[in-house]
């Protein structure tokens, strides 16, 4: 991901607000069932987003099937999950943003459901107990939204000039399917989307084949590899669509707005070299295909770490998509446990530009780190004073997810460990970090324990007080 704009100014939280105390009743009356079956969580307590996710299941698989009138502006979608119980149960929530619910059920059995606000409160006719598998239901219909984030960014369903986008990151997934949408919960996925023929629906994952019945076509797509919700992506518009393989034979499927085709010629066919690249670097790729989505440049204020294909808001250049496909690994493959975790991606993918341009004849990583410092590598003062704001461990808020600091302080993080171990211990540890949290969530806490058993006659004391937790601008000697 890349620091974002707005196209608009942030909602109202009133709604949310009552809808919370709404909630706290529900989940009261719902809490009578003795021999502790009680509701879960109506969120995972995220540092930052406390009511994304949900306590008390895990979800295993979404089955989306999802049509589309982009005239209308229309959404229509039966989502079906398989979880598993991680309590007893008398009831659990789904996070589900906008959009009319019209039906629930649970392992076939209609269920009794509440709304409040993002959070739809789900009571089986039968109590679920620990370890069980069950299969919710939801159909639901209506106009998907746009959701403005605490940084004055735009995500969830964005309408694009010939359909729309569904960006998710932090929280905009819950915008156009239910679900746990935090990173901590990883499922694998497959969707079926229906649009009016002549337009196409991208998503992450696999084609698994297209039919046209009328005027209508089907696209389907699975992804069979555990992906966090932020990360899913559906793309609907016409786009031309170019399949190739790599050297090695992983598939390439990149999908773009016919008005970008020309600008993203060039750095597309260059994606075989930066996979290339990358997998020597970081290790085997943790997808079985990868590839890109371009849209135009107003149709989105930000690049996004999709998985298997990133979306790119117009013609990127090499930096961006190297970023990009470095969060494979680094965001997608192993995700943060926590929002507050965001520099474990952000701050690899950023030290990736650093790593490309010293391998391919630019400046090294030492000099970038160098100039940085030196308040010569950001534009302007005010983005060199928002370098040493904060740690890139500890945003201040959910605001800063996104800052400067967890994107740039974080790659410097990374440096000064590389200037401690060496840099042949160095691209192990990169290589052995993806490989040992490989499609699974990690924490702060994971990597710095990691790094001190990887080096275990180094001290890091130093630059975790200083670089990674401390205020303000650490001395570098």
């Amino acid at each position: 991901m890349r620091p974002r704009r707005s196209r608009r100014t942030p909602r109202s939280r009133a709604s949310i607000a009552v809808g919370l105390v709404l909630l706290a009743v529900v989940a009261t009356a719902c809490g009578g069932g003795g021999g502790g079956v009680t509701p879960g969580a109506n969120g995972v307590r995220d540092p930052y987003f406390p009511k994304a996710g949900n306590g008390g299941y895990d979800v295993v698989h979404y089955a989306l099937d999802l049509a589309y009138d982009p005239g209308a502006h229309r959404l229509t979608g039966t989502a079906t999950l398989t979880a598993r119980a991680t309590r007893d149960l008398s009831a659990f929530n789904l996070d589900l943003e906008g959009l009319d619910v019209e039906e629930v059920t649970v392992d076939g059995a209609a269920a009794r459901r509440h709304r409040a606000g993002q959070e739809l409160t789900v009571r089986p006719r039968d109590g679920l107990d620990r370890g069980a598998r069950f299969r919710v239901t939801v159909r639901y219909s209506g106009a998907p939204v746009t959701v403005t984030d605490p940084d004055g960014s735009e995500e969830g369903w964005l309408r694009t000039a010939d359909g729309a986008l569904a960006l998710g990151q932090p929280t905009g997934s819950m915008t156009w399917f239910p679900g746990n949408h935090h990173p901590s919960d990883k499922a694998t996925y497959a969707l079926a989307v229906t649009v009016p023929e002549g337009l196409r629906a991208v998503s992450s994952g696999e084609p698994d084949g297209e039919e046209t019945q009328g005027n209508r076509t089907t696209y389907r797509w699975r992804t069979t590899e555990p992906m966090a919700s932020y990360l899913a992506t559906l793309a609907i518009g016409r786009y031309d669509v170019d399949r190739t393989t790599t050297a090695g034979g992983l598939p390439v499927y990149t999908a773009v707005d016919p008005d970008q085709a020309a600008a993203s010629r060039a750095v597309l066919a260059r994606l075989p070299e930066v996979m290339a690249w990358a997998e020597r670097t970081f290790g085997p790729y943790p997808f079985s295909s990868t590839g890109a989505i371009v849209e135009r440049p107003g149709d989105a204020g930000y690049a996004l770490e999709t998985q298997n294909r990133p979306v790119f808001p117009g013609a990127p250049g090499i930096g961006l998509v190297v970023h990009e496909i470095a969060h494979q690994w680094y965001g997608d493959s192993v995700t943060p446990e926590t929002w507050r975790d965001m520099w474990l991606s952000e701050g690899f993918a950023t030290y990736a530009e650093w790593l490309w341009e010293e391998d391919h004849g630019g400046g090294t990583a030492q000099q970038a780190f160098d100039a940085l410092y030196a308040g010569d590598r950001l534009r302007g003062a005010e983005a060199d004073e928002a370098l040493w704001s904060f740690p890139p461990a500890r945003p201040p808020d959910a605001a800063h997810i996104s800052g400067v600091p967890v994107y740039q302080r974080g790659a410097m993080v990374l440096h000064k460990i590389r200037q401690t171990v060496g840099d042949g211990p160095f691209r192990a540890l990169l290589r052995g970090w993806a490989e040992e949290h490989r499609h699974g969530n990690a924490d702060t806490g994971d990597f710095t324990a990691y790094v001190e058993r990887s080096a275990p006659d180094e001290d890091f004391a130093g630059i975790w007080a200083d670089w990674l937790y401390g205020e303000g601008r650490p001395e570098h000697p």
